[in-house]
């Protein structure tokens, strides 16, 4: 499964979180995949898209990685488009 981490930076300061990333580094518990990031430009939230095929992994990870930094997270399930599609297409032409 994917799923969409909406993390949010405490008073916008990734300073803490980007130190954590260099220095003892970010660990992922086996089975969770890190598959890419987008920031906001005001350092308000951090967007990433992880999977995997239990959620515990995610709790597992930011209980492990992010206790001491100050962020906030939202753990939110994401189909994609392309999925997506394929469930509403039957659909398309219905009256």
């Amino acid at each position: 499964m994917l799923f969409m981490v909406i993390e949010r930076f405490k008073d916008r300061d990734p300073i803490p979180v980007y130190r954590r990333v260099r220095d003892p580094g970010i660990k992922f518990p086996d089975g969770l995949k890190y598959l890419g990031s987008w920031i906001e430009p005001n350092f308000d939230r951090c967007f990433q898209l992880m999977e995997c095929d239990d959620a515990r992994l995610l709790q597992q990870w930011i209980l492990a990685n992010a206790r001491d930094t100050g962020m906030t997270f939202e753990i939110v399930p994401v189909v994609t488009s392309a999925e997506t599609r394929e469930v509403v297409t039957p659909y398309l032409d219905e009256s």
